[in-house]
């Protein structure tokens, strides 16, 4: 049997809908997350009650699986505008140190378009409204990408552009090539799709994508 695909952040979002994108293909799921016990398990569907900060929740989470979603995210509060963050950087570093004490090397981690080197594809007038609305997040996202990028792991990263609750279509776009990035729209089903893709395919390993409608 195909070992499982660990998903981090598998109760929410986008990393509910790669959770039930790899079901749907019949493949088998570690749904990581501290909400995991609200979830069904199935022959399928291994709910994992875990914290991502903490590194003993992680590493036996990595036992036994082929490869790492990491899809967390954090509440929309007000809040935001001025208190710094540390989610992504934080879980992060735990992941990585963690993965490097196992033998499981394949990463996928979605972080969002304005993250790392992105960001020089926004205009002047996205890169002001993002700053003030996004920016403490995505200075976190930032701090993040650096550390996956200087891992010894096999990762990609993957940045939607604006999510929607729509369907998943067939002809949503991956932007490889920096000079084609830029924003738009595009459903939380469709970057799963990517994202489950990214694993099973093997794409874009040590690279960064931006995914688009």
């Amino acid at each position: 049997m195909t070992k499982p695909i660990l998903i981090m952040g598998a109760t929410s979002g986008i990393g509910r809908c790669a959770m039930d994108e790899a079901a749907r293909r019949g493949l088998s799921v570690r749904a990581f997350a501290r909400s995991a016990d609200t979830l069904t398990a199935t022959d399928l569907v291994e709910p994992f009650k875990g914290d991502a900060t903490s590194a003993d929740d992680v590493l036996r989470a990595l036992d036994g699986v082929r490869a790492v979603v990491y899809a967390l995210g954090i509440t929309e509060r007000l809040a935001m505008l001025w208190e710094e963050e540390t989610l992504f950087s934080e879980t992060t570093r735990v992941l990585l140190d963690t993965m490097a004490q196992s033998d499981v090397s394949r990463l996928v981690v979605v972080t969002g378009f304005g993250a790392g080197r992105s960001k020089a594809a926004m205009s002047w007038i996205e890169r002001t409204g993002h700053r003030a609305i996004l920016g403490k997040p995505y200075a976190d996202k930032d701090r993040q990408e650096a550390l996956i990028e200087a891992s010894a792991t096999d990762w990609t990263i993957a940045r939607p552009v604006i999510l929607t609750k729509g369907a998943r279509i067939d002809d949503y776009r991956v932007l490889r090539d920096p000079k084609t990035w830029r924003n738009g729209l595009i459903s939380r089903a469709s970057v799963a799709h990517y994202l489950i893709d990214a694993v099973e395919q093997g794409l874009d390993i040590r690279a960064d994508v931006v995914l688009t409608r």
